[in-house]
């Protein structure tokens, strides 16, 4: 017979849903980033596999798939609760439409669970069949579930209480509406206000870069500066799809970090579908841009794709080969300012932009370190760096700005500044500015106050603003045009 109502809360097996509900994610979609980060061209399987059903697809890819149940972001009031509910005596189960392999692994991990009921590779234990399931078990009104979206439904409508997690007001009324809702925990944040960080718009600042050949060579009129604008639109949007892509890409890694496991993605704040659809959708719409400018510009964005999902894919991993990529990625969108504009190529321009962002990239490397220094670890997961390389880092990219502020001394001796100003030798005051900013941003870096982003240190910084200021004087002044 199955319990009466009036049993206690204790002596009533409390089941839990897994995605979305204990964790704010969902471990099929994890697990699909997992495999296909690994080869791509599992894609060509998946649809034979899904033919079979969902519950051998998930087998499938669980099979060929390690999860870390350490790292998935749980929900901390839930667990609370579940601690409190295991404590005063009450039977806990995972119950989910989820693989039994990766449900196991998550039970093992939070240590609360004393069972786990799960999708076995014939069947798919969602929605209805969940709830015939848990009635075959414990009887109608049975037991207590806990869930998160309208496919728990009909699972509430069988249970003696239901418990809402992470979900709206109107599907907590609709199971109100089933029966008795004991507790409902709404942790739930805007996915609007989520996708929009997690397409970082503050990191399209960079793509400024691409108006630089209009700047430095004076060259100034409404079809190249209309080329410039599509091409920092084009730039931004590809930028945004990349960013998606990578964190998709760098999960764990990301979740691992004191910093990087607040973005959504890694947080659970946003579903993972949302960028397995959005970041293709981004790259076309950037595609789409391109196609307005030229070939040339085309050509050089999907450089820019390639290089950026390479680093993404493996070269992150590689230590210093990381950091000259993140350098041509900086550089890469001088050639697409050139390459939509259509001025010709500066010599001193590119070996000016090498070597800056080059030191760029070491600085955000070493800030990483310093910060695994101050922790106490020695490797750096996801990277090829040991805290032991920190004085190296500093010394490679101290001399790398320096550098560069040695080309831009140079580039005032040359030919080409003759025809470009009238008063060349004002130019000198740049290399002094440019060596004050350099030093100060690796003073602040040395004394661990550095943001692992310098772009963002440089936007909230007054004192880059003041340097950048007076460069753009300094330019203006050695024109000669006032």
């Amino acid at each position: 017979m199955p319990p009466s109502t009036a049993n206690p809360p204790e002596k009533v097996p409390l089941c839990v849903d897994l995605d979305g509900t204990l964790i704010k994610t969902d471990v099929l979609w994890e697990s699909l980033v997992l495999l296909l980060k690994r080869n791509p061209l599992y894609l060509v399987a998946m649809p034979f596999w899904l033919l079979r059903g969902r519950a051998f697809l998930k087998q499938q890819i669980a099979t060929r798939t390690e999860l870390n149940p350490a790292a998935l972001p749980y929900h901390p009031a839930l667990l609370d609760f579940l601690r409190e509910e295991r404590r005063r005596g009450r039977k806990l189960i995972l119950t989910t439409a989820a693989d039994s392999q990766v449900a196991q692994r998550v039970a093992q991990h939070v240590g609360l669970f004393s069972e786990v009921i799960a999708s076995n590779g014939e069947t798919n234990l969602r929605g209805g069949n969940k709830g015939r399931k848990l009635v075959e078990r414990f009887g109608k009104q049975g037991f207590d579930y806990a869930g998160n979206s309208t496919v728990d439904l009909p699972v509430w409508r069988e249970a003696r209480a239901a418990i809402v997690v992470n979900a709206d007001e109107r599907l907590a009324r609709k199971a109100r509406q089933l029966g008795k809702v004991s507790h409902v925990f709404n942790e739930r944040k805007s996915y609007a206000g989520a996708f929009i960080k997690e397409l970082r718009p503050h990191q399209w600042v960079k793509n400024f870069i691409i108006f630089v050949p209009l700047l430095t060579s004076h060259e100034f009129d409404t079809v190249k500066l209309r080329n410039a604008v599509l091409a920092f639109i084009s730039f931004s949007l590809c930028a945004s799809g990349v960013y998606l892509l990578n964190d998709l890409l760098d999960l764990d890694a990301d979740r691992h970090h004191h910093r990087k496991k607040s973005r959504p993605f890694a947080s659970g704040e946003l579903p993972l579908p949302v960028g397995l659809v959005s970041a293709p959708l981004l790259l076309a719409l950037s595609a789409c841009v391109g196609f307005c400018l030229s070939w040339n510009f085309l050509a050089v964005l999907a450089v820019y794709v390639v290089l950026t999902t390479s680093y993404s894919w493996q070269v992150k991993q590689l230590a210093l080969l990381d950091v000259f990529f993140l350098a041509g990625l900086y550089t890469i969108r001088l050639v697409a300012g050139h390459a939509a504009t259509r001025i010709p190529f500066s010599f001193w321009l590119l070996a000016f932009s090498m070597f800056i962002f080059l030191s760029l990239a070491l600085v955000k490397r070493f800030t990483e370190l310093k910060t695994l220094r101050q922790q106490n670890r020695h490797d750096s997961r996801g990277r090829g760096y040991t805290s032991e390389d920190l004085e190296l880092v500093a010394m490679l990219g101290i001399a790398s700005g320096f550098l560069s502020v040695l080309v831009m001394a140079l580039y005032v001796n040359s030919d080409q500044v003759i025809h470009l100003y009238k008063n060349q030798t004002l130019l000198l005051l740049v290399c002094p500015l440019l060596l004050y900013w350099i030093s100060r941003v690796w003073l602040i870096a040395h004394r661990g106050k550095m943001h692992d982003d310098p772009i963002v240190f440089a936007l909230k910084d007054r004192a880059s603003y003041v340097v950048g200021g007076l460069t753009l004087l300094v330019l203006w002044l050695a024109t000669g045009h006032y």
